[in-house]
């Protein structure tokens, strides 16, 4: 395919997306309807949609419409390239464009930096200074991490068995266990290292976040908000703890068998009915549902999908977690709240509301990554009686 081509591409993905269909399903059946697009094309044509979704709102601006073309207008002028050299109207390329497509401006930091209109007072109250610079990051592409899992390795070993696999990685300097790829990722799922065990795809904040816990030999440590089961691994590299994971949808954790027989790991994984007879616990730790703006990058079209209504109903759940899991803690034990959000009313706000309605708890730690550290927004807090 040729760079116009894949830009035609695009555009008709990015409609079926903008006119409801998952991103997902929108890009698995243009692939299935495209048998001649080769693997460079495909990757291509993702990277142009998932760019284009992380900055829906600058690119309509720069084109002139919020539909697949007017996106992809936008995406060619923000990368400075003459949009008449794409939009040539050749073969498989997109029609030439008109004057009225591309003089446009934005109308407010909100557009120009990505982030929905209602949210920008909340969002730049919330990071204050540095609310402009996390914006800009949400615009671009996540880093790949990876954890090694001390199960079955160590950092320099895991780092020369990825470049035998063809993968460059090198220590991120948030967290020991993590590596930051820098050439091969799209190697990483089909690679020996990731398949027999010896690494894991996690974000190295996310890492941070499992390594914030003292986590000593003897413990019992519950994943409370389980989901797919990344922070369970992570808490089950830790040799000589029993930890068990558990999420009020069952479903998410079903890939976690086969992740933790691949990682040589131990994990029980508990329905909302065993949780009762298994506890208490001496760490619960509870990645609670939010808005996921500290993973924008990876998932934007949440960012897009996030109202007002939304996220007033995501704190009520987090304040209604906090309160239920507060039993399931041992007397002198942790429980560590933690999310990927980076707004004050997911983090700060919910912390601060359940120490007031529980005075015998107390703040232990608190701490926080930002997408300006090179790695996703996330909060974690440890609450202590």
């Amino acid at each position: 395919m040729t760079p116009a081509a894949r830009v035609q591409a695009s555009i008709e993905i990015l409609d079926e997306i903008l006119g409801g269909a998952p991103v997902e399903k929108a890009l698995t059946g243009w692939a299935r309807r495209s048998r001649f697009a080769g693997s460079k094309d495909r990757a291509a044509v993702r990277d142009h949609v998932f760019d284009a979704l992380r900055c829906k709102r600058s690119y309509a601006a720069l084109g002139g419409a919020f539909t697949g073309r007017g996106l992809m207008i936008g995406a060619v002028q923000a990368q400075g390239v003459d949009v008449s050299s794409v939009f040539t109207g050749d073969r498989h390329a997109p029609s030439p464009v008109s004057a009225s497509e591309t003089a446009c401006a934005f109308e407010s930091d909100a557009e120009r930096l990505d982030i929905p209109e209602w949210l920008w007072p909340q969002f730049s109250a919330s990071l204050g200074a540095d609310a402009e610079a996390a914006a800009e990051a949400l615009q671009s592409r996540a880093g790949v991490h990876l954890r090694v899992n001390l199960l079955k390795s160590d950092l320099a070993s895991a780092t020369e068995a990825l470049a035998a696999d063809g993968i460059t990685a090198i220590p991120h300097p948030i967290c020991e266990t993590a590596l930051d790829v820098t050439d091969g990722a799209r190697k990483i799922g089909q690679s020996r290292s990731y398949t027999s065990g010896l690494v894991e795809l996690q974000d190295a904040a996310s890492q941070a976040v499992v390594e914030a816990l003292d986590v000593q030999p003897g413990m019992r440590v519950l994943d409370y908000c389980a989901g797919g089961g990344g922070k369970a691994l992570a808490l089950a590299a830790h040799r000589d703890v029993a930890v068990f994971a558990h999420d009020v949808n069952a479903g998410r954790m079903r890939d976690l068998p086969k992740r933790a027989e691949r990682a040589g790991a131990d994990i029980t994984m508990l329905s909302s009915d065993d949780l009762a007879g298994q506890g208490p616990f001496d760490i619960v730790l509870a990645d609670a549902p939010c808005s996921g703006s500290g993973s924008w990058r990876r998932a934007p079209a949440g960012k897009w999908a996030l109202t007002g209504a939304r996220l007033h109903e995501l704190t009520d759940i987090q304040a209604q977690i906090l309160n239920h899991i507060q039993g399931f803690v041992q007397r002198d034990g942790v429980l560590a709240y933690a999310t990927c959000s980076m707004l004050d009313c997911e983090n700060g706000d919910i912390v601060e509301a359940f120490l007031q309605s529980n005075p015998s708890w107390q703040q232990s730690l608190r701490q926080s990554w930002r997408v300006t550290h090179g790695v996703d927004g996330f909060f974690t807090a440890h609450l202590t009686r």
